[in-house]
């Protein structure tokens, strides 16, 4: 790689780098250790290609939901489970209830399996159409509406404040400030 490709590299990471983190937290379910493995991963793939890359962001964060639909895949049929902890938040403006939905969210998409979370965080978080879901998880348009609407369903099942029916996007929005909380 040249020079100047590397200080490129560099400057992008230093830019970007928490950012991408926040999503990959989010795509393993709040394993930290997780996200920091995906992230590694994405940026040593990114890093070996770096003067082809036209969209780095775009090329990351298509490599990290990629390994983790891989990820879930292949540990379909492992006996281990992860569990999420929830993160500590530093003194974020808003009311306590707030706080207690997004911890309650949090542990909530802790619940969801890794292909419901992905779905989840792609179509709320990410605010992606559903056919660039769907070409992203490698599946067709309708299991990613069907998947979105029992994601859905069983936050609201398990989150009861987040609202009784519909897609609504405001029912999502605690994650977008959620993830502000997912610290370094």
């Amino acid at each position: 790689m040249k020079a100047s490709s590397h200080d490129e590299f560099r400057e992008f990471v230093a830019m970007r780098s928490t950012a991408l983190l926040r999503l990959a937290v989010l795509l393993t379910g709040g394993d930290r250790h997780g996200a920091e493995d995906l992230l590694q991963i994405a940026l040593m793939k990114a890093y070996g290609r770096w003067a082809q890359i036209e969209q780095p962001e775009a090329y990351i964060r298509q490599v990290m939901y990629r390994q983790q639909v891989n990820r879930w895949r292949l540990r379909r049929h492992s006996a281990e489970t992860t569990v999420p902890v929830v993160p500590e938040s530093g003194g974020e403006a808003g009311s306590e209830s707030d706080s207690e939905l997004r911890i309650a969210l949090w542990a909530a998409l802790g619940r969801l399996t890794k292909r419901q979370r992905a779905v989840v965080v792609l179509r709320y978080f990410e605010d992606l159409p559903e056919a660039e879901v769907a070409a992203l998880l490698r599946c067709p348009v309708g299991t990613v509406r069907s998947t979105a609407h029992r994601s859905l369903a069983k936050l609201r099942a398990l989150v009861p404040e987040l609202g009784p029916e519909g897609y609504a996007k405001e029912q999502m929005q605690p994650l977008s400030y959620m993830s502000k909380g997912i610290q370094g």
